[in-house]
């Protein structure tokens, strides 16, 4: 049967990151881009203006400051249980229908945290929140590389990574905007104008995707994962707070262990495990995701901290305390165009060793905040803190595929997503704790106690020098350039005769 004139059909791409967009123009490929990052920049502005309603949500809900951590864990949690799936589920049902599908769970758990009237509502919505956010960041990057030819991928990857540039910029100032002018639930209502356009835009100009045979989902290694990281994290974020009994601690430890246990010995005889802990052997990506989790499970905690600082114990508005914070997606901003010439330049043993002895120095500074302290000093600690901080991120995530086989990186980026969400998770149970028994029962939030907070989760930053410090001293200098400069060093010190 043939078509009518002037009726074209619709583009059909695959997932395979080979496979080129039909479109193989400069704009078509910016146009894909953008429309996913658009979605995607909900995301990140969500996640830091929570942050700063943290305190105004607490005084809504009538309970302890130190309990809404949960909202913030409860949304990594589901990630990190989550991500694990969308690869798969990207390529048997199709990129941008999965895209779609994980927008609207995202919107939907955006409308019922903007609804909710106790912590409880809040954190079950958060974690449908989660469900949908896990699937929209690895499948819209599979969008963009299935789509883009090779030659256009290093522009097409920096219009996507925009939002997380841009989001750590505009979620504060925003929220503490929104809170100054309206009630706290508008911190979620933003959410579906902007993820509306969002799928406007991937409707618009993201082309279908031929679903694949991709074989058995490993259902069973995706159980066990989820009930031992599930565990470790309602064990560390539990601890303390008196919100399970002990026994009931004990009860869920042993589970999460167990099943971590169970997951270790199946996926050694699973041909395509959910969580590929073969990978571990690399010695490269084995130093990035330790050395990593120790500065997520310290920085992981800064979020939460400081507003509780700034808000509660400084009593500023979150206006002005989003002002101050600001200074950190500054510094996070800035440090992109120096962390390829500093790597290029001083390799990336040197460069890992210096950028998280700073940024575990920065990251214990704000507990010497007092009402006494210029924000100018604040800030510029905020910004030196985000720099630092953007630095080692760039550092160890890229070392982190120095040695990895190519067939093998996209269940090397898989890991290293969970790995990371359970370190912010984990980072943010951390910091929770060390605040409550630094403020002891029934004592108000003073500034002074969040200096032992603060100290300590700038020293769980610090546990990660060692790691770094064991890698060789020319560890990934294939990718950092370093072996061209040693050469050209070389060749200058022995001189014309060369």
């Amino acid at each position: 049967m043939r078509s009518r004139p002037g009726r074209r059909k619709p583009p059909v791409v695959s997932t395979d990151p080979l496979s080129p967009s039909p479109d193989n123009s400069v704009l078509g490929t910016r146009l894909i881009s953008l429309a996913v990052a658009s979605a995607l920049l909900m995301e990140f502005i969500d996640s830091t203006a929570l942050s700063t309603a943290l305190p105004t949500l607490a005084r809504a809900f009538s309970v302890d400051p130190i309990h809404l951590k949960l909202a913030l864990t409860s949304y990594i949690l589901a990630l990190a249980v989550f991500t694990p799936a969308s690869g798969w589920a990207a390529e048997r049902f199709g990129a941008r229908r999965v895209f779609m599908t994980a927008m609207v769970v995202f919107l939907a758990g955006s409308a019922l945290c903007g609804l909710s009237r106790n912590l409880e509502a809040l954190v079950a919505s958060r974690i449908l929140q989660g469900i949908g956010g896990a699937m929209m960041t690895p499948v819209a990057r599979l969008i963009v590389v299935g789509s883009t030819p090779k030659d256009k991928l290093i522009r097409a990857m920096g219009w996507f990574t925009m939002p997380a540039l841009i989001g750590p910029l505009i979620g504060p100032p925003l929220a503490g905007l929104v809170l100054a002018v309206a009630d706290w639930p508008w911190i979620f209502y933003l959410n579906l104008p902007i993820g509306l356009l969002g799928m406007t835009a991937v409707m618009r100009f993201v082309p279908k995707s031929q679903p694949q045979e991709m074989g058995r989902f490993d259902t069973l290694g995706f159980l066990l994962s989820a009930v031992a990281i599930s565990g470790l994290v309602v064990v560390a974020e539990t601890a303390g707070l008196s919100l399970l009994p002990p026994w009931g601690q004990a009860t869920v430890l042993s589970i999460a262990l167990a099943s971590g246990w169970l997951y270790l010995r199946k996926s050694k005889i699973t041909p395509r495990p959910i969580l590929d802990l073969g990978l571990l052997k690399y010695r490269t990506y084995r130093a990035s995701l330790l050395g990593g989790s120790f500065v997520r499970l310290g920085i992981g905690a800064s979020p939460f901290l400081l507003p509780l600082l700034l808000q509660v114990a400084l009593g500023w508005s979150p206006l002005k305390a989003s002002a101050v914070t600001l200074g950190t997606g500054v510094g996070t901003l800035i440090a992109r165009p120096f962390a390829a010439a500093g790597l290029k330049r001083f390799g990336f043993r040197t460069s890992l060793a210096v950028f998280v002895v700073a940024t575990a120095i920065l990251t214990a500074m704000p507990g010497f905040f007092t009402p006494a302290t210029p924000m100018v000093v604040m800030t510029a600690t905020l910004f030196l803190a985000g720099f630092a901080r953007s630095n080692q991120f760039i550092a160890a995530n890229t070392i982190a595929y120095a040695d990895v086989p190519q067939p093998r990186v996209a269940a090397a980026s898989t890991l290293a997503a969970v790995t990371q969400q359970v370190g912010l998770a984990l980072g943010v149970s951390f910091g929770g704790l060390m605040l409550h028994l630094a403020r002891g029962h029934g004592a108000h939030l003073t500034p002074d106690r969040f200096t032992w907070p603060f100290v300590a989760i700038g020293l769980v930053t610090l546990a990660a020098l060692p790691v770094y410090l064991r890698l060789d001293r020319d560890a990934g200098a294939e990718i950092s350039g370093r072996v061209r400069v040693d050469a050209l060093s070389q060749r200058e010190r022995e001189g014309p005769a060369a």
